[in-house]
């Protein structure tokens, strides 16, 4: 290709799943000190961590379809776990694609139609497996398949994370170096069911890791509808789901045994098998983005390369009681981003501007040098990465989480974030018919508001939103809310029992 090209900057996007920031040590927190992770936190060591970045429906397909698109989700189609990318939404990988990229996507797709706009792919069907896993090229099969049913499949032996990180690295080897590339490297872990490497098997064998603050909260401060929902640590009313899945003889490290604990110390131990297993499963990841980290460096790409590290969403490990995802809680909805570009951000640098994921695509595609289809609803962070924040630049992140029907037991949601306050509201629910819990029927619930004060509650521990205090912050939220769901054009309320914002604005 010509010089436009060859000055373009190749786009490495690393993303893993259900990876919380709080795991990750650049972000600081407890956990940081026992279960370090080097290679990723150099990323932002060379380059920038974003404080702020927010997904704006936290769940695995919705998210992704979220960042190729730079699209809210009830635009671009895909509101649930279930939903396929549909054929007419224009993809960043298609943009870049027919401006002359090379494109290429190894590991978790998880969109349930054919990747598009990728000159080389291979892909796990779903979720996929941890080890000796299925993975999915183009052509044909003579099987069918209920969610993926697309190309050929084949088995690659080994662990999921060192294969898809051995075929990033094949393919950037093999690539033609006469064009700019983008290439997409998505793990699956440390999606559940945490199975590690077991040449991690023994590490973190002496750590206790220290509790989140708010694993065990005051039962007379929780709240109307998030602490009395959710797939929680502890046994709240029943045996939690944490304990029923780590004591089933198929949990893929080994059933646990919690009998004879006391509910307290059950959760205890709970919490750190739960931990355990993730970080393990963390540890490949972060030795992965270090073997990439070094070829780029060893290659001469380092300086034209732009390597982002993040996650489809965060995960709650341990906060609240909870594990998953789905929730507005910070845990949950923050993601993690890394980047580095040597030619543009400055080193060792931090970011507090608010970010979510529609704004990946239209940023990716502004180094890229391609304009953005007007239908985008995101806009390019591009100045904020190199340290200027835009003037009109968000001041916050509207969410909606869909799923209203009960998986994990989770009701569907709409919320705000600004700088200093939260302000939720929970529509209602009730349990699929297809709901795999059956063991936990869900009645409906009326519509709930929950609002939290992170300047002084930075945790989320205390609604306030009944405290005349914030009288006039509710009010002023909840107009904010319904002009973004104005502004984003999110105003086909397809549920019955969901309540209009503006009936509820008094």
């Amino acid at each position: 290709m010509g010089s436009h090209e060859h000055s373009r900057p190749n786009i490495l996007f690393i993303m893993s799943d259900d990876h919380a920031s709080n795991a990750i040590s650049a972000y600081g927190s407890p956990l940081a000190k026992d279960a370090p992770t080097p290679h990723i936190d150099r990323i932002g060591r060379e380059g920038m961590v974003l404080e702020h970045c927010h997904c704006v429906n936290s769940i695995c397909t919705p998210s992704r379809a979220n960042i190729l698109t730079g699209l809210h989700s009830h635009l671009n189609g895909v509101r649930t776990l279930t939903d396929p990318l549909p054929a007419d939404q224009v993809l960043l990988s298609e943009l870049l694609q027919e401006s002359g990229y090379a494109t290429a996507i190894f590991g978790k797709w998880h969109l349930h139609v054919e990747p598009r706009g990728f000159d080389d792919w291979e892909v796990l069907p779903g979720q996929g497996r941890y080890f000796a896993p299925d993975f999915i090229v183009p052509g044909t099969d003579d099987r069918t398949y209920p969610s993926d049913n697309y190309g050929k499949r084949h088995v690659r032996e080994g662990y999921v994370t060192d294969i898809i990180t051995d075929l990033t690295l094949d393919w950037l080897k093999q690539r033609d170096p006469d064009k700019p590339f983008f290439l997409c490297c998505h793990h699956k872990a440390p999606h559940d069911r945490w199975e590690y490497d077991r040449a991690h098997e023994h590490i973190f064998d002496d750590i206790t890791f220290d509790i989140p603050p708010t694993l065990f909260e005051d039962e007379q401060t929780q709240q109307e509808i998030s602490r009395r929902y959710g797939s929680t640590i502890s046994s709240r009313s029943e045996q939690s789901p944490m304990v029923k899945v780590l004591c089933r003889p198929s949990y893929p490290n080994g059933p646990s045994d919690f009998s004879g604990l006391e509910p307290k110390e059950q959760t205890l131990a709970a919490y750190q098998k739960y931990m355990l297993d993730y970080l393990r499963t963390v540890r490949s990841i972060n030795n992965n983005v270090g073997r990439i980290l070094d070829y780029l460096d060893e290659s001469g790409l380092r300086e034209n390369t732009i390597v982002i590290y993040t996650s489809d969403q965060g995960m709650l490990l341990g906060e609240h009681d909870f594990w998953d995802k789905r929730w507005f809680f910070d845990e949950s909805q923050r993601m993690p981003f890394l980047v580095r570009y040597p030619k543009e951000i400055p080193p060792n640098t931090r970011n507090n501007d608010m970010i979510d994921n529609v704004d990946f695509a239209p940023t990716l595609l502004d180094y890229a040098g391609v304009d953005s289809p007007p239908q985008m609803q995101g806009r390019s962070f591009r100045p904020v990465l190199a340290g200027h924040t835009p003037e009109g630049w968000r001041q916050s992140v509207y969410y909606r989480y869909w799923m209203h029907m009960a998986h994990l037991l989770v009701p569907a949601h709409y919320a705000i974030r600004t700088q200093d306050f939260k302000l939720v509201l929970f529509y209602g629910m009730k349990l699929d018919a297809d709901c795999d819990d059956e063991e936990r029927p869900v009645s409906n619930t009326d519509p709930g508001w929950e609002l939290y004060d992170l300047r002084c509650d930075p945790l989320e521990t205390t609604n306030v939103y009944r405290d005349p205090a914030y009288i006039d912050t509710v009010v002023e939220l909840k107009q904010q809310l319904e002009a973004l769901k104005v502004q984003y054009g999110d105003t086909d309320d397809r549920y019955p029992e969901l309540i209009a914002l503006k009936g509820r604005l008094a």
